[in-house]
């Protein structure tokens, strides 16, 4: 690297190192923020010689992300953004905090995917899925699957591996008609993992027709966009790759969408030449991640942790939950999106029959919302309540961003 990069890069490990250190949070991004104000261009200089994948979605992407990591590090060391800081600052700190590694893993924020394609020229980019986040402060659906097109189209050269599920994914991997003439088709490998939430994605992004669906087909009722043969499938508690080959998947993770991550995971190693056989193994010791999932016992209750951002990450929270005592927590500051009307979008009728406690700052709205859907619920002040009004036993906490981290904390910021 140039000079300047590598003062940048060193810079950049000293003041992650020296946030940890003063319990300030993992560095992650106070670290590439000083090191990219150094040197502008140090993300690229530190991509350069790595095999790089990039994960993009609304949904799964820090689970996805370190899933991919274990799978491919069958090849040898793998930086990674482990703990989530997925704008261009907690790239550049993850990739200055581990050296020189043949490969690297990123998780990308959605609306960062063009940036850091330019910056770090991957070998492969992962595709997981759209719907609605944040629609006070982020992009509509659509508006973002057509920056995704449009930087896969400026890099032609990049494989793609896309959810054969999600018409808008679809739509965003596949280019333009016109480009077939004078461009080799772009190398795409299609996965299939089932999409609960079809909210987003009723009208075809390309034509403004209808979507129809049946079973597990999709197709626009107006142009040729329809789901794709998908090449790695989720059967059972498996995976078929595209040879046909079934692999029984043993995870530490709940519920059937991180078969899905699962599936994910292998199709992008297998474009590091990773053998499915090979990486399987290695999914099974991935256990929480920075604390999503994780199961702590205090006061006689085993307490787990489930993040759900946005109303289709909160379907599939309810689908990993057990059917037992039930906290459900919600904020509205910056990093939530302001807005709580999103509320509306989420079915809560699967907690009906078990006691479900509500907190964070905007409890009463939530409130409102679970009895318009007919949901008995307990107010609690606090996290601590919530612990002290259960019976000892299972306690389900599924919290957005910021109640998630403030109940981390709590916990001493359990990993």
């Amino acid at each position: 690297m140039p000079l300047r990069a590598k003062v940048a890069s060193s810079v950049s490990r000293t003041a992650a190192a020296l946030s940890r250190a003063a319990g300030r949070g993992d560095g992650s991004v106070i670290g590439g923020w000083i090191g990219l104000k150094i040197d502008p261009d140090l993300l690229a200089h530190l991509a350069a010689g790595r095999a790089i994948a990039l994960i993009s979605g609304t949904n799964g992407k820090t689970t996805t992300t370190r899933l991919t990591a274990a799978a491919v590090g069958v090849l040898g060391p793998v930086a990674t953004n482990s703990f989530g800081a997925n704008m261009p600052t907690g790239h550049t700190s993850a990739l200055a905090k581990a050296g020189s590694t043949p490969y690297a893993v990123l998780e990308v924020d959605e609306h960062y995917l063009a940036q850091v394609l330019e910056a770090t020229e991957p070998r492969v980019v992962a595709l997981l899925n759209l719907s609605r986040d944040q629609l006070d402060r982020a992009k509509e659906v659509s508006m973002m699957a057509q920056l995704w097109r449009a930087a896969l189209v400026r890099h032609p050269g990049i494989r793609v591996v896309a959810n054969a599920d999600d018409p808008m994914v679809v739509w965003a991997a596949t280019p333009p008609q016109q480009r077939s003439d004078h461009l080799p088709p772009p190398s795409i490998t299609w996965f299939s993992a089932g999409q609960r939430w079809h909210d987003d994605s009723w009208v075809c992004p390309e034509c403004g027709s209808p979507i129809e669906r049946s079973g597990e087909q999709w197709w626009c009722t107006g142009c040729p966009l329809r789901r794709p043969t998908p090449h790695w499938v989720v059967e059972d508690d498996g995976v078929v790759d595209p040879h046909g080959a079934w692999h029984k998947i043993v995870l530490q993770l709940p519920g059937r969408v991180n078969l899905g991550n699962a599936a994910t995971a292998l199709a992008v190693a297998a474009q590091f030449d990773v053998r499915p056989t090979d990486a399987v193994g290695r999914l099974s010791s991935v256990t929480s991640i920075a604390g999503r999932y994780a199961q702590v016992t205090r006061d006689g209750r085993n307490i787990r942790l489930l993040l759900a951002k946005n109303p289709a990450s909160w379907l599939e929270a309810f689908d990993m939950a057990e059917h037992a005592p039930t906290l459900l927590s919600i904020n509205a500051r910056d990093p939530d999106g302001l807005d709580t009307s999103w509320l509306y979008d989420v079915d809560f009728s699967p907690l009906r029959g078990r006691q479900v406690l509500i907190t964070g700052d905007r409890a009463y709205d939530l409130a409102v919302r679970l009895e318009v859907n007919d949901v008995p619920f307990q107010h609690v002040r606090s996290f601590g309540d919530a612990v002290g009004s259960v019976p000892p036993g299972r306690l389900e906490v599924i919290a957005n961003y910021t109640a998630f981290q403030d109940i981390r904390a709590e916990l001493d910021r359990v990993n």
